[in-house]
């Protein structure tokens, strides 16, 4: 067993009901130090279809898995006597979708879709399921919006589009300009 795939089993066993899965684990040298990378996710409570936003984990929740991941480590003798450095972090929009859990987690983020034997696909996630997931298509120049299934199969690439303005925001909202209409329609005096 390597001393990668020691750790990741270490903490991965110490993160188990904490509301936290452990994604990722890379020990890599740094001069007399190592750093220990430990990238970390929100636990997803089904493994059937998500239709709804996952929050992100907060700084607190961060804070503390860093706290309890560090404790883990230096009780343990897995790294050995040599010094480390540990980061831990969450997964950012560069790390590509590659299993049904990544895209049950972006469950309303917009994605671009490299599909096998077809054109990119761009659109919001809807739902995520354990073998596909549905976008939401935005209508484009004579092509009407639709709402289309992708087996996971099928996908070479995926990856999460930044976005500058919440996709809950409309043009307007989100330039700061406002109706003079409360939620009933009546205008105000």
């Amino acid at each position: 067993m390597t001393r990668d795939t020691a750790v990741h089993e270490l903490l991965a066993s110490a993160l188990e009901g904490s509301g936290v899965v452990l994604e990722e684990v890379v020990v890599t040298p740094a001069g007399r130090r190592r750093v220990v990378r430990v990238v970390v996710d929100r636990a997803l409570e089904t493994d059937g279809d998500v239709t709804e936003t996952v929050d992100s984990l907060s700084l607190d929740e961060i804070a503390g898995t860093t706290r309890a991941v560090s404790e883990v480590l230096d009780d343990s003798d897995v790294l050995g006597e040599q010094p480390y450095t540990l980061e831990v972090t969450s997964p950012g929009v560069s790390r590509p979708l590659t299993t049904a859990r990544h895209f049950q987690r972006n469950v309303g983020r917009l994605v671009t879709l490299d599909v096998r034997d077809g054109a990119p696909v761009t659109g919001r996630i809807i739902r995520a399921g354990a073998d596909d997931l549905t976008l939401a298509i935005p209508a484009l120049k004579k092509t009407p919006g639709r709402d289309e299934t992708f087996p996971y199969a099928v996908l070479d690439r995926a990856e999460v589009q930044v976005e500058f303005a919440r996709k809950d925001e409309t043009p307007s909202a989100a330039a700061g300009h406002h109706d003079d209409a409360d939620a009933s329609g009546d205008k105000e005096n």
